[in-house]
Formats: structure tokens, C-alpha cells, sequence
């Protein structure tokens, strides 16, 4: 059970909530039953739920989820649960959208959903999308009257991912905080059954990486499997000069704030514990639903009465509130951790990553005289089943986040992850005790990423030297070319792809990033041996989503200098198929390091 449970967690560092993103077509299964509707004043025939929410009259109203709106049940039964497995509106006249994490909410027939990205609420009714807000995905048209006839109209537009950089939006000034923090940058790292020698390996490839020290995720802090494994951690990183500081998984609800002080008294006094000005640092994944006078009576006083004063940077994107008015709600923190602004918003529409939340963090941070630690991500892909089948866009998201993280200069940086093997977004090792017992081997087995890590040590380089603003300023480390090439072994085309949420944002593309010494450089694309794009090279980063990806073998790339001879080249070790041979729709990435 250790080696299954210590893993569960992978399944949940996306909000659960995401869960509820569904196909197009779902039919309304129960009468009564459904999404509420989106309104601040309840047309006739219906009742107020509070927030801006309203159900049919005969229906019951339920209290909102992780990032959902309100329920309508036909019984006093929660009927959640059922809303979430066939999302549908509870009356057939409103329409269904789904927004924020891809979960639905209904708006009157005439009205456009719209949402922030990585918001806490999936999304508002209006007449047309405000500044700052994303048109939602219309799953369904209602039946009902129009209440207006002026057009939605949209704010954002979508573009694929094929050109080569990303612009940014920076609003922001740079410069230190008021307080003295020390650029670093952590690998999201997924506690896992392990053994004394594994730990040892993760240790050393990571100090090797680059890295200055692991955020250990876990749920779990009495079972002797996770702290067997949390100790051979803290053992290796002693040895090895690494560092490591707690990542505290609240999502699971297992862990309360009061129950933190006396488990973290175990280690913060290791010689490998990392601390900023002598603090220890302590992070969380979610945590927000809890109320910062709990954090504080809980979690902070109890440790500073013994001594120990916590450098809290938590991730509480789950509060209600995220992400306006953070440091003013949550005086607990020191800082902020922003998760789900790594990737794009899930939907059915093909987008670059935004970096709008990390701007609205980062500004609120700086007046508050406190820290920012800016997430990086490559993508996700899951597929354990109805409801745990998804993607995250990852053709070239991480390179157009090292861009994004050079342009606005955050205090830190956290890259997600080192080893979570279930969520795809592994680019270092994961062992095969940690995923017995679950489905994740079906996927992940057989898919090594750390051809990216050619790619990352450059960037922590570039990032922690502080002079580096853009993309041109990341640097191979010697006098030849370094990157990366990945692609998907499945086409989107595949009558398995429908299964997996947020499909519609896979694309067939053969994609790099390379970091080059001069200009010069010629870099060229295949896909079953042809050539399917030839690019000259700048200095610094070059990347890009090549469209072309084919059934067969011979995907590669080659870097090709001024006399035209070959000094690069990166070799995919796996065909690309039109269909899947078996149960498992594999959208999990090739990865392979330029040698």
C-alpha cells in the first residue's frame, strides 16, 4: 500500500475540480439537477443561492466546490458528485460553458461565459469579456430566450503554438523586494516509497542539475512508508550538500495546520534544511481553504514559541479569493507560490502560456515587501481513467516560460516536477516502487525526460546570475549547441484522443528548443525522415512547435553549422502511430537530449 498511496498524489496537484471538464455533447441526466446559473439578479421561476447563483425553484442549492459554482440538486441529497460525472445545466433554457480548470457554469442564452485563467471561480455571465478575462468554451446552447441581443464579444484571441517566442505583457517594475532573498531555484519534488539508494541518485542528479534544493510534496507525515523515505532524503542531501524544505500537500485534507509544527521540528535543524536569512522554508500545495488566523495559531506561533520561525511561501490556489488581495488576506505568509499559472488554461482552444497571474502576484508581492516564487513547467498528460484523462499544452510551454520568468524577475523559481511520473511533467528520475499499484507505468515506463535537462541547467544559470532578461541570454555551457527534441508517439487524430480532457489543445508538431553558441547555426526538422522545417538559428534560445508530425519513424533534428556540416543532432527512439495498439491513449512525450 505504501508505494500506491505515496503516489495517489500525483493524481491531485491539478485542482480536483478540473475533473469536470467533459466532451461537447453530455446529456442532462436528472431534471432539476445540474450547474447553477451565473446571475446577480434570478430571472423568474428560480431561487438565490448566494454568489450570484441561482437554481430553479424546486430544486435545492448545494454549497460550491474546489473552484466551482453552486450545484442545484432536485432532492436535499448533495448531488455534486453526479454534476461533476455528467455536467449539465440544472434548467435545459440556460447554456453550459466551462471556464477556470474547466469547470461549467451557466449563463442565460445571449450571455458569453468568461473567466480569468487559474481563477478561483469558474466563470461569469456578460454581454461582452472584460479586460483581464477569457471567453469560456460553449458546451451547449440553451433553450431559453435570449435576454439581450448585444453580440459577445471576445478580449482574447488564441494562436499556436508554432512561432518561436513568446511576447510578453510585462506591467511590472523590477527590482529586489525589501527583503534580501537569494535567487534559487527548486524542483517540485512527489514523495514516493523509496530506497536509501534511490534517494542518494535523485540527490546527486539534481545538485548535478543545478538545482538548490527539493520541495518535498507529501500528504502524509505518520506512515512509516513516507517517513522512511522522507529520512533517506534528508540523509543524502546531508551527505551530498543538497537541500531540501517541506512542501505540505493540503489537498488531500489530511494534514491540518496544528498538526505541522511538531513534525517539522524533526528536521528543520538538518544541516540540509534550507532557510532563507536563517528561516526555514515552508511551502504548501493548496491550504487556502483554511483560515489564515488557523495558519497563524496553528502552524506559525506554535514554531516560533519554540524558536523556529517559519519562511512561509504557500500555494493557496484554492482560496476563494485567488489571487486578489493575497498578502492583505493571508498576513501568515511571506510569500507567495502561484501552481496552476505554469501551464495554459485548459480549454478547447490551442494558447501560449500566460503569465498574467505571476504579473498580479509578483506587483502584490513587491508592495507588500514580500517574496514570489514563480512556477515552470514542460506540460501534463494523465490518463488513469474517466475524470483523471488529461493534457496540459506542452509543445513548447517550457521554453516560453524560462522567457517569461527572465522577463518579470521573480524572487524564486520552482520548476513542477522532478519526478512526478503521473502527471507527465518528470524530468528527472522516478522509480518503480513509487507507481506499483497504480496504471501510471502503462504511460510513463519507457519515457525518459531528462533529455530537458540540457535545457534547464542553462536557464538556472541565466536566471540566478540576475543580468539575463530574455531568452537570447540563455547560453550553452560550452562551445557547442545543447537542447532538446520531444514529440508525441500518438497523433491527435487518434479515435482514442476524444478521451483525454482538453484534447483539443494537443497539436502534431515535432518541437525543440536549442541554445546556441553564435548565430550561424542552421536548424533542421524531420519527421519520418522529411524535412519538415528549416530554421536559422540566433544566439541564445531558439524553439519552436513544428507542425508536420507523422506516422512512422525518423524524427529528429539536426544542428547544421556555416559549412554545412552536421556538429548536433537529437534522435527519437520511438515511431509515431495513427492509432493506439492498446488501452492506454498515450499522449506522453519523447524526450531526447541533443548529443
Amino acid at each position: 500500500m505504501g508505494a500506491l498511496r505515496s503516489f495517489v498524489i500525483l493524481g491531485t496537484l491539478v485542482s480536483p475540480a478540473l475533473s469536470t471538464a467533459v466532451p461537447l455533447t453530455r446529456p442532462r441526466a436528472v431534471a432539476g439537477q445540474g450547474w447553477s446559473l451565473q446571475s446577480g439578479t434570478c430571472p423568474a421561476d428560480t431561487k438565490s443561492c448566494g454568489n450570484e447563483s441561482c437554481c430553479p425553484s424546486t430544486s435545492n442549492c448545494q454549497a460550491t466546490g474546489n473552484g466551482e459554482v453552486e450545484a442545484c440538486c432536485p432532492t436535499t441529497s448533495n448531488c455534486r458528485g453526479s454534476v461533476e460525472g455528467a455536467p449539465s445545466c440544472a434548467s435545459a433554457a440556460w447554456s453550459l460553458w466551462t471556464g477556470s480548470f474547466g469547470n461549467g457554469f451557466c449563463c442565460e442564452v445571449g450571455l458569453t461565459g468568461a473567466f480569468v485563467n487559474g481563477g478561483s471561480v469558474a466563470g461569469i455571465c456578460v454581454t461582452s469579456v472584460p479586460s483581464g478575462y477569457s471567453m469560456a468554451s460553449l458546451v451547449s446552447k440553451g433553450t431559453g430566450t435570449p435576454v439581450t441581443s448585444t453580440p459577445p464579444t471576445s478580449s482574447t484571441s488564441s494562436s499556436a503554438q508554432t512561432t518561436t517566442k513568446a511576447s510578453s505583457t510585462k506591467s511590472t517594475t523590477s527590482g529586489p523586494t525589501s527583503t534580501t532573498v537569494p535567487r534559487a531555484v527548486f524542483a517540485h519534488y512527489m514523495v514516493g516509497s523509496m530506497t536509501a539508494a534511490e534517494a542518494v541518485q535523485d540527490v546527486t542528479d539534481a545538485k548535478a542539475v543545478g538545482f538548490d534544493a527539493f520541495a518535498l510534496n507529501t500528504h502524509d507525515i505518520t506512515d512509516p512508508w513516507a517517513l522512511e523515505a522522507i529520512g533517506y532524503l534528508f540523509d543524502a542531501a546531508d551527505q551530498y550538500g543538497f537541500k531540501l524544505f517541506m512542501s505540505f500537500d493540503m489537498s488531500w485534507h489530511t494534514i491540518s495546520p496544528s498538526q505541522i509544527p511538531s513534525f517539522l521540528l524533526n528536521y528543520t535543524s538538518r544541516a540540509s534544511y534550507y532557510t532563507i536569512s536563517g528561516r526555514p522554508l515552508v511551502s504548501t500545495y493548496d491550504g487556502g481553504f483554511i483560515a489564515n488566523s488557523d495558519w497563524l495559531l496553528g502552524f506559525k506561533q506554535p514554531l516560533t514559541a519554540q524558536g523556529i520561525n517559519p519562511y512561509f511561501i504557500p500555494n493557496f490556489g484554492d482560496w476563494s479569493g485567488w489571487p486578489s488581495n493575497f498578502f492583505s488576506t493571508y498576513t501568515v505568509a511571506d510569500g507567495v507560490f502561484s501552481w496552476e499559472s505554469a501551464w495554459p488554461a485548459p480549454g478547447t482552444t490551442i494558447s501560449n502560456v500566460s503569465d498574467s497571474v505571476d504579473q498580479n502576484l509578483l506587483q502584490q508581492a513587491r508592495a507588500a515587501g514580500k517574496v514570489f516564487l514563480m512556477p515552470v513547467s514542460s506540460f501534463q498528460f494523465k490518463y488513469l481513467g474517466p475524470g483523471q484523462d488529461w493534457y496540459r499544452i506542452g509543445e513548447v510551454n517550457l521554453p516560453q516560460r524560462f522567457e517569461q520568468v527572465l522577463d518579470l524577475q521573480p524572487d524564486l523559481v520552482e520548476l513542477i516536477t522532478w519526478n512526478d511520473a503521473g502527471e507527465g511533467h518528470y524530468i528527472g528520475n522516478f522509480f518503480q516502487g513509487q507507481i506499483d499499484g497504480s496504471t501510471i507505468g502503462n504511460y510513463a515506463n519507457g519515457f525518459d525526460h531528462t533529455g530537458w535537462q540540457q535545457l534547464v541547467s542553462p536557464f538556472i544559470r541565466a536566471y540566478k546570475g540576475g543580468t539575463a532578461t530574455s531568452g537570447s541570454q540563455i547560453l550553452p555551457p560550452g562551445s557547442g549547441p545543447v537542447g532538446s527534441l520531444w514529440y508525441r508517439t500518438l497523433l491527435t487524430s487518434a479515435s482514442c484522443s476524444s478521451t483525454i480532457q482538453n484534447y483539443q489543445q494537443g497539436q502534431d508538431t515535432v518541437n525543440f528548443a536549442v541554445l546556441l553558441p553564435s548565430s550561424g547555426y542552421t536548424i533542421k526538422v524531420y519527421s519520418n525522415n522529411g524535412l519538415i522545417g528549416s530554421f536559422a538559428g540566433t544566439v541564445g534560445l531558439n524553439y519552436r512547435a513544428v507542425p508536420g508530425l507523422s506516422v512512422g519513424g525518423g524524427q529528429y533534428i539536426q544542428i547544421v553549422n556555416s559549412a554545412g556540416s552536421v556538429v548536433a543532432s537529437a534522435t527519437g527512439t520511438k515511431q509515431v502511430a495513427a492509432q493506439s495498439s492498446n488501452a492506454t491513449c498515450n499522449w506522453n512525450y519523447e524526450v531526447v537530449g541533443l548529443s
